[in-house]
């Protein structure tokens, strides 16, 4: 039985450097839009990345305050509401890929990059407008 026991990675670091960490790593795909790192602290990333849009995407003041406390800073914060929020209006969740690709060659970790979806623009149905078929008309030959 696990009693007591974190669920999650550690990344052999104590909380206050976890959470930097990945801070920082989310603070980096904000700003660059694309980011490589170790595959699994691009899928812990993926998972704050989740809880900031979700803040982001309501964009009041309040919320607007909460990322700026949790980012560290108001510049992120306005492009995370205003450039990139407006783009997944009608997703809910799943803002970022996560693709793998080779490894590391000093420790042969899998490395991987993380960057967002790009948004899924709304189907627009285009009725066609059918062609109505006309009557044929009999023309009555004058005698």
């Amino acid at each position: 039985m696990t009693h007591k026991v974190k669920k999650g990675r550690k990344f052999n670091r104590d909380l206050g450097q976890r959470t930097a960490l990945l801070k920082g790593l989310a603070i980096n795909l904000i700003e660059h839009g694309v980011i490589e790192t170790t595959l699994y602290k691009a899928k812990d990333t993926r998972q704050v990345i989740d809880k900031l849009m979700k803040f982001a995407r309501r964009g009041n003041l309040n919320d607007r305050r909460i990322l700026i406390s949790r980012l560290g800073s108001p510049v992120y914060a306005s492009k995370l509401i205003e450039e990139i929020a407006p783009k997944f209006t009608n997703r809910v969740s799943g803002f970022t890929s996560v693709q793998r690709t080779s490894k590391r060659l000093g420790d042969n970790a899998q490395m991987a990059f993380i960057k967002w979806v790009t948004p899924l623009k709304e189907k627009v149905v285009v009725a066609k407008a059918k062609e109505v078929k006309k009557p044929k008309t009999v023309k009555k030959e004058s005698k």
